[in-house]
């Protein structure tokens, strides 16, 4: 994410607001800080991703062996105690497809910890999520009660000061359009003219796409912003088609995407961009304490289960194929301070 303050907005004020939805919130809330670490088949080297996502993801069961040489280049004191300490600052209500409690009310399901467990067996380690507050995921590592956070971290400059970054996803926004809607974004801005998109307020969303209809008003032509107060109110507007597009964060967008599939309103992604604007490809990454010597080896597994198939496969099951980076990156370009 770009800034706490936009955590919340980026990603839960974009989330669908289905019965079932605020049943999983609820449910992440009573959960507390330390999430069953299901998902991983104790003295077996299958993790299961997918568990328990009410639809969210293809549930899978996914070979994850040890991999001895990345083991041995993790530090000493981790490889001894034989955990991983996930952080997830998912607290108070989570946020689909990313990081929720599943429909058995207990399990923190969700494409970040889901690539902890399967990092951390491929790493011979024990995969132990503790699930927290955004303030108090950083709070965690900072103390070194949590080893390594895969909680939708974007790499900045800023943070870098701090932490030490291993990439695995893009950090895109994207439309979200009709099913039986063709148009397309293109990555050309100049594809909007004439639409009409709705976006949150006070987001990097916002920001980007204001930026954009500067751009054609000095061309001669506009778009037509809309705002609504809440996730229901937009997709209401979608599927009456009172507007054409909504712009949002990629995630959010394939999760609700999977909740209209069987609707009467089908939606589809129409387009991504980088949510680090058109100069720089913004990217999520596994995020630990500077110098703990965690991050090369975090990395290495990443690719190692980008080479072996794992990797694709997970962002398959839930959806987030168009987020994939070739390489995981230590401590890669991030925002720059003044956008970060």
């Amino acid at each position: 994410m770009h800034r706490p303050s936009l955590l919340r907005n980026r990603l839960v004020r974009g989330l669908g607001a289905t019965t079932a939805a605020v049943a999983l919130a609820a449910g992440l809330t009573a959960c507390g800080g330390d999430a069953k670490a299901s998902g991983t088949t104790p003295g077996s080297d299958k993790v299961t991703v997918g568990a328990f996502s009410n639809g969210a993801a293809q549930q899978a069961e996914l070979s994850a062996p040890v991999v001895e040489s990345l083991r041995a280049q993790l530090p000493k004191a981790v490889r001894d105690r034989g955990e991983l300490v996930i952080g997830v600052g998912a607290l108070p209500a989570g946020f689909p497809p990313l990081a929720f409690v599943g429909t058995d009310q207990k399990t923190l399901t969700g494409a970040e910890p889901d690539l902890g467990r399967l990092v951390a067996a491929t790493l011979g380690l024990k995969p132990v999520v503790k699930n927290s507050t955004w303030e108090n995921l950083f709070v965690g590592i900072d103390s070194g009660k949590v080893d390594v956070a895969f909680s939708n971290v974007t790499v900045t400059e800023e943070r870098k000061k701090k932490y030490d970054f291993a990439s695995y996803r893009q950090d895109n926004l994207a439309f979200e359009a009709l099913k039986e809607n063709t148009w397309d974004f293109a990555g050309d801005y100049r594809n909007l003219a004439g639409k009409t998109v709705s976006v949150s307020k006070g987001t990097n969303q916002e920001k980007i796409l204001l930026e954009w209809q500067k751009k054609l008003q000095s061309e001669g032509k506009d778009i037509t912003v809309k705002y609504f107060p809440d996730a229901n109110s937009v997709y209401l507007a979608l599927s009456g088609k009172k507007i054409d597009l909504n712009f949002g964060p990629n995630p959010s967008i394939s999760y609700h995407i999977t909740q209209t599939a069987s609707s009467n309103a089908p939606t589809r992604n129409a387009g991504s961009f980088s949510g680090a604007g058109e100069t720089l490809q913004g990217l999520i990454a596994a995020t630990a304490k500077k110098g703990s010597g965690l991050a090369e080896p975090v990395a290495q597994a990443i690719n190692h289960l980008a080479k072996s198939g794992q990797y694709p496969q997970l962002l398959s099951a839930w959806n987030l194929s168009n987020e994939a980076v070739p390489t995981s990156l230590v401590n890669p370009p991030g925002l720059p301070t003044t956008n970060s």
